[in-house]
């Protein structure tokens, strides 16, 4: 694992027992999935890459648009191919055919793990098991600083 992965990963599982509160980013009192990534993105970069709007628990689901998606192009780097990385921000549908609004932060590639935001549950630590592998759409990297 680089030092870069090393760090992503060691952000990440801070956040581990955060209470699930749809729409927060704040380490320790609430954070939704979305809330997480924020949040590691604001400890390695300084602050947010952009502005996020209110939304609400069903996304963009009504209208079909792929609001997550884009934003993580805008701002993440598409890894298209190679195994899953340490440090990889990873993009489910939580259903098929429906758009896609969750996400969470590889911990470990060989054992396939990720930290998550899920409601009922707050931040945790889940292994990437087939049925979550199946839900996955793409999976991005963090930018490197100053690139």
């Amino acid at each position: 694992m680089t030092p870069e992965q090393s760090k992503i990963v060691l952000i990440a599982r801070s956040w581990i027992g955060t209470p699930y509160v749809h729409q927060a980013s704040t380490k320790g009192a609430g954070s939704d999935c979305l809330g997480l990534v924020r949040g590691v993105w604001r400890e390695l970069f300084g602050q947010e890459p952009e502005q996020v709007p209110a939304y609400s628990m069903d996304w963009s689901e009504p209208q079909g648009e792929e609001r997550m998606m884009s934003a993580a192009c805008r701002h993440l780097i598409e890894a298209r191919d190679g195994a899953i990385e340490a440090g990889d921000v990873l993009l489910f549908r939580m259903r098929q055919g429906a758009v896609a609004k969750h996400v969470g932060i590889v911990t470990e590639a060989e054992n396939a793990r990720f930290v998550h935001a899920y409601s009922g549950h707050g931040v945790v630590e889940s292994r990437l098991s087939l049925p979550w592998a199946k839900r996955l759409v793409t999976r991005f990297k963090f930018p490197v600083e100053g690139s």
